[in-house]
């Protein structure tokens, strides 16, 4: 079985080093990008399973990100999952307006985050063959 890959979004080196060997540690395939617009083209490029995006980074913000991907017919189906230090309410209403499928406070437990990812994978929408072409 081809593993999920997961695009990581974040513009802090550290953040996407723990992320990406806490996803690679548990059989994901791993992409990242350290700003938005980079976001942009490796979700359109790659196509991944998932994105796990920061909120405040240089460029796009997380926010507009997912905006961006939400609205765009080759990625409306790839769920973002938002992992921000922004932990007001209205950040997380605005994140899930703009289309994120969940939003998780920074630092996360990395069971909490494990299980939420594994929940969106498994509730995202399947591509089919003629959506593709």
């Amino acid at each position: 079985m081809i593993p999920h890959k997961i695009l990581v979004v974040d513009d802090s080196a550290t953040a996407r080093t723990y992320f990406s060997d806490l996803f690679a540690d548990n059989g994901y395939q791993v992409i990242t990008a350290e700003d938005g617009p980079e976001a942009l083209r490796k979700a359109r490029d790659e196509q991944p399973s998932l994105v796990l995006l920061d909120v405040v980074m240089p460029g796009l913000s997380g926010f507009q990100v997912t905006r961006t991907l939400a609205r765009d017919p080759s990625t409306k189906n790839i769920p973002v999952l938002i992992c921000s230090g922004k932990s007001n309410e209205t950040d997380r209403i605005w994140g899930m307006r703009q289309g994120a499928r969940d939003y998780l406070i920074k630092p996360v437990a990395d069971a909490d985050l494990l299980a939420r990812v594994a929940r969106l994978l498994t509730a995202a929408v399947p591509e089919t063959a003629s959506e593709r072409t």
